[in-house]
């Protein structure tokens, strides 16, 4: 694989635990610097200690001026990996407000503003990429889960008009659709839960992150450059299920 490039910058969110640690790190071994976001400032820095050539920041992406101080700091942005999500489930019916906000904020409006900030800078220099990770549920839906999977459809609703928007200045914007990865978010769920999701792959298993990953390198590498507006489906099937 042609990597991006020397002295390229790759900033992704997320960044302090599973699929957005996992991303750091295949990042980092194809020669970028890459800057580590999140809000626990002490697992950054932890992960950072592991990652040759990276640095972090936190950021919060339910706040619209912790966005901006955040890649204040990290300086010029090549690739963006949108990658930070919360859930906080419940049936529609008895979902509080707060819980659709905080979901909505942070999974999708957060993608947003962050695609805000390094928009001018990739367009100044016609060479971007912006990764958002959705999720199948976005494509599928997923009972009780009616905020995250908004929020999920919504980044592909954003990667295709992002897409259309940038097409002739070398900015790539492209997303992914994984089915669950068993991260620490697993500790959160019950057995039940596990197993029903696992119900739904026919490959029987859940995602690695390093599969995330891998993929993530590839579309913000030199070799992916003629894809924009995708949503590469990496669910094991559960996408045709």
């Amino acid at each position: 694989m042609t990597n991006a490039g020397p002295f390229k910058t790759a900033f992704v969110s997320g960044a302090s635990r599973g699929i957005g640690l996992a991303c750091a790190r295949a990042l980092a071994e194809t020669g970028v610097h890459v800057v580590l976001a999140a809000r626990d400032a002490a697992k950054l820095e932890a992960a950072s200690r592991e990652i040759p050539n990276s640095t972090w920041v936190t950021i919060d992406m339910a706040s619209a001026g912790s966005i901006k101080e955040a890649f204040a700091k990290a300086g010029k942005v090549d690739i963006l990996v949108n990658n930070a999500a919360v859930t906080k489930d419940g049936l529609a019916l008895r979902m509080k407000k707060d819980d659709w906000d905080s979901v909505i904020s942070t999974n999708l409006t957060g993608a947003f503003l962050a695609t805000q900030q390094v928009l001018q800078g990739m367009m100044k220099n016609r060479w971007g990429r912006i990764i958002n990770i959705s999720s199948v549920v976005g494509e599928s839906g997923n009972p009780g889960q009616a905020n995250y999977v908004a929020s999920k459809a919504g980044l592909i609703g954003l990667t295709k008009s992002l897409a259309k928007e940038l097409a002739t200045t070398g900015v790539l914007v492209n997303a992914i659709t994984p089915a669950a990865a068993k991260t620490e978010m697993f500790g959160q769920m019950t057995q039940q839960h596990i197993d029903y999701m696992l119900s739904k792959i026919p490959m029987n298993r859940f995602v690695n992150v390093e599969e995330l990953a891998a993929m993530i390198a590839w579309l913000s590498s030199e070799d992916c450059s003629f894809s924009t507006g995708a949503v590469f489906d990496i669910s094991g099937g559960r996408a045709v299920y």
